[in-house]
C-alpha cells in the first residue's frame, strides 16, 4: 500500500510533501530544519501546524484536525504519520512496537563490519546529552541495526532499521562505534564543514488502523546524500 496523492496542495510550506492521505492517516515527507511538533519557543513553522492548516484548507474555524503519532528530530528528514482522528492515534501507539522504521544515515569513515546491531541501554543528563550507560536502571535499552549500502574515502551510507525508538538513538549509537552521522553537530565531529544532518527516514510499515492492511510508505533518497557518497573516490 503505497499511494502518491495527485495535484497540488495548498497551504503547506516548502518542501514539505503529503506522501499518502485517507480518512485514517496522513504521511508526509518532512525537510531538514522543521519541528515534528512545537514547542515554547516555535509553534508555527512545525509539520504538526501545516498539516493541520492544510486539513483546514486555510479555515482556521473548521473542526478537522490531525493527531501527533510520533516526531522526528528537527534536524532528520523524511517520513512522519499524523492520524487523522484519535482512535487511529491511539490505535497506532499501541502498536507502535510492531512498527518498522528504516532510515538512511551518511556516517563518517568506514565502518568496522558491513552489518551489525548496536545494542546499549541509553540515559540523557542533565546537559540533555544521550549516551550509553552498562546501568540498566539508568538507561532504556535501545537496538539499532545497520548495514553498509555503499562505501568511499571519506563515507559510507548506512540503512539503518530502528529496533527500538528512543531518542537520538542513530545518533548515539553510530557515534560511539566510531562513524558519526555527518552534519552531526551534538554528537558528532562537532562544526565539519557540513549544515545538515545527514539522516533521513526513509520508509514505514505498519498496520493500518481502520482496514488491517500492511501500509508500507517510502521516500526518495535525498539528493544530498547522493552527492556526499559520490563526492568522494573509492580506495583501491
Amino acid at each position: 500500500m503505497s499511494k502518491r496523492p495527485n495535484g497540488k496542495y495548498k497551504h503547506l510550506p516548502k518542501g514539505l510533501e503529503i506522501i499518502y492521505e485517507d480518512s485514517a492517516v496522513i504521511a508526509v515527507d518532512k525537510p531538514p530544519g522543521m519541528l515534528t511538533m512545537g514547542t515554547e519557543k516555535e509553534k508555527e513553522r512545525t509539520a504538526y501546524f501545516a498539516v493541520t492548516d492544510y486539513v483546514r484548507k486555510g479555515c482556521a474555524k473548521s473542526q478537522n484536525r490531525i493527531f501527533i503519532v510520533h516526531r522526528l528530530d528537527r534536524e532528520t528528514s523524511g517520513i512522519v504519520i499524523f492520524a487523522k482522528t484519535e482512535k487511529a492515534k491511539f490505535y497506532l501507539q499501541d502498536h507502535w512496537k510492531d512498527t518498522r522504521k528504516k532510515y538512511l544515515a551518511v556516517v563518517h569513515g568506514r565502518c568496522d563490519k558491513q552489518a551489525g546491531t548496536i545494542t546499549s541501554y541509553l540515559a540523557e543528563n542533565k546537559a540533555y546529552i544521550v549516551h550509553s550507560t552498562s546501568d540498566r536502571e539508568k538507561g532504556r535499552l535501545a537496538s539499532t541495526a545497520y548495514r553498509v549500502l555503499k562505501e568511499t574515502r571519506d563515507f559510507s551510507l548506512l540503512e539503518v532499521d530502528l529496533l527500538t525508538g528512543r531518542k537520538h538513538q542513530i545518533r548515539v549509537h553510530l557515534a560511539e562505534i566510531g562513524n558519526p552521522i555527518v552534519g552531526d553537530r551534538k554528537y558528532g565531529k562537532g562544526k565539519d564543514g557540513y549544515k545538515r544532518l545527514a539522516l533521513h527516514a526513509l520508509s514505514i510499515s505498519f498496520k493500518h488502523p481502520v482496514s488491517g492492511n500492511e501500509c508500507f510508505f517510502e521516500t526518495k533518497i535525498p539528493e544530498y546524500f547522493t552527492s556526499l557518497v559520490t563526492s568522494s573516490l573509492p580506495e583501491g
